[in-house]
């Protein structure tokens, strides 16, 4: 019996022996191109993490045009993508609705960045689509909660940002935005918070669409609007759904925003149902006595509640990470 027990454990110990090792899970790593990081692109940094980490994955990028098409998968929760510099990190694809050839949904499949996962940071990064002016190619898109960016740049013509998810927060802060048409859209909850945002031709700027009962749509606090020397007719805003909303708090507008303000793509109906609303625009864009009449001119009691406690939530995931 004992020589049976023995060689019965000597077999399981020899058996555990040969089982892999779990490696240590690691929450900061580098990506650099050079070959001085761990990896050297961003989607084998992100593949390599873990999934639902208890705690939140830094991967730092060094300088460096990285040309990849990268996902944020719903598994890769907190997690953060930090540039060293965010003219210098830049993360470039160039598909677009033609190209991608997937039917009518075509436009989402073509970003170069998309975000699913929640409670995801962007810092320091360029994010682009160079399909240029060939119809709808998003260089980026959120469809997940809590997902902030700070000091990054969107390049892009039509379609630039897509933000979606119902009742799903949004925060960009110090960032730059430009596009052609409809270059900022979604369903998503969003705040731009001291963002220049560019228009490259005479179009739209947002197209939102709201979800019915969803109090916040796209909100631009301290926003400067620009645009190419040429372009002199942008609207503010046109409702790709009914229950739109987008309002503009303290912007800056140039003279491009056309006097007029808003457009109702062509749907009446739906200027009773969006909000549309500004408060304290100031510059040669700002022209309230022209604005259209189902325009929301917010009162100063109204404005104050507008803060990121109220439009974000109170316990500050959009603050610096």
């Amino acid at each position: 019996m004992k020589i049976g027990y023995r060689i019965v454990v000597f077999f399981m110990l020899s058996l555990l022996a040969t089982l892999p090792v779990r490696a240590d899970i690691v929450y900061e790593m580098t990506v650099a191109q050079d070959g001085s990081g761990d990896y050297d692109t961003i989607q084998a940094a992100i593949d390599n993490t873990k999934a639902f980490p208890d705690k939140r994955i830094t991967i730092h990028i060094k300088n460096g045009t990285y040309r990849e098409k990268v996902r944020v998968y719903e598994w890769n929760p907190m997690v953060s993508l930090i540039g060293e510099d965010a003219g210098k990190t830049i993360i470039t694809w160039g598909d677009h609705f033609k190209q991608i050839d997937k039917g009518r949904n075509s436009t989402f499949h073509t970003a170069t960045l998309q975000v699913d996962g929640d409670d995801f940071h962007g810092e320091n990064l360029t994010i682009e689509n160079t399909a240029g002016p060939v119809g709808q190619a998003v260089a980026l898109a959120v469809n997940a909660d809590r997902v902030s960016f700070y000091n990054s740049r969107f390049l892009g013509h039509q379609d630039t940002l897509y933000l979606t998810g119902e009742g799903k927060r949004q925060y960009f802060r110090n960032c730059y935005v430009e596009g052609t048409t409809d270059f900022i859209f979604g369903r998503a909850t969003a705040v731009f918070d001291q963002c220049q945002i560019h228009s490259k031709s005479d179009s739209y700027i947002t197209a939102a669409s709201t979800p019915e009962g969803i109090p916040h749509g796209f909100v631009f606090l301290n926003a400067t609007l620009t645009a190419d020397k040429d372009v002199d007719e942008v609207y503010l805003g046109r409702p790709w759904r009914d229950f739109a909303r987008t309002v503009f708090i303290n912007t800056d507008m140039g003279a491009h925003i056309k006097p007029e303000g808003w457009h109702n793509w062509s749907k009446p109906d739906a200027e009773h149902t969006v909000l549309y609303g500004e408060y304290d625009s100031r510059g040669p864009g700002a022209q309230p006595d022209k604005r259209v009449k189902w325009q929301t001119t917010l009162s100063d009691e109204q404005a104050g509640d507008y803060t990121l406690e109220t439009i974000l939530g109170e316990d500050g995931w959009y603050r610096a990470r």
